[in-house]
């Protein structure tokens, strides 16, 4: 379905305009377990760093950063969540300035780990965040999952449905408003099932 992209938010204070520039910062990098953590982890991997180049790998809950960044407690934090985000519009909206930090190097990332896939911020969502055009990044796809013991034809039809009346889901929510078919089969976590299958098939997408 839609993106869960990889999200870093930083103040402007910080000085930092690229990935690169992380390193000496106090950065929160998610709670211990967390997917965000894994995913800040690879982020920093793609411009050559890792948590011991920080000057500190705060593990604290992703939801908590925006208060933590605005208090200046850190330079930034990491957030792996869907667009329109309620604390990342509270992050841009107060009273430190911030941008959005963007990993445009992710190429490589994405071919080791399949389950990532390219994906974009749209400026327009945080207009009051510093940044001047849309944020290249990554993130990983939410995902709809069923038994493999459910029947192919009802999973056929099911997909089907969603396929044939794309344009009526994308009204239902923003974070769905720009999905496109081909996009729905990148990002995979699990293996498709047969009757999906059969359905992409069909529609000349796998």
């Amino acid at each position: 379905m839609h993106s869960e992209t990889v999200n870093l938010v930083v103040s402007e204070k910080s000085g930092i305009k690229k990935c690169e520039d992380l390193k000496g910062k106090r950065i929160a990098v998610g709670d211990p377990g967390s997917g965000t953590r894994q995913n800040a982890k690879d982020a920093l991997a793609t411009c050559g760093l890792n948590f011991s180049d920080l000057a500190a790998a705060e593990g604290l809950k992703a939801v908590e950063g925006s208060s933590m960044l605005q208090d200046e407690r850190v330079d930034g934090y990491f957030y792996t969540v869907g667009h329109p985000n309620g604390s990342l519009k509270e992050s841009t909206a107060g009273r430190i300035k911030v941008r959005f930090i963007g990993f445009p190097n992710s190429k490589d990332l994405i071919q080791k780990q399949p389950y990532y896939a390219a994906a974009e911020i749209a400026k327009d969502l945080y207009p009051d965040a510093t940044n001047e055009s849309n944020i290249k990044t990554f993130g990983v796809k939410a995902t709809l999952l069923t038994s493999a013991k459910i029947n192919d034809d009802v999973v056929y039809k099911l997909t089907k449905e969603v396929f044939e009346n794309l344009a009526i889901l994308k009204k239902l929510h923003p974070a769905l408003g720009t999905l496109k078919k081909e996009d729905l089969l990148t990002g995979l976590s699990a293996p498709i099932h047969p009757g999906a299958l059969k359905y992409f098939k069909e529609a000349g997408l796998k």
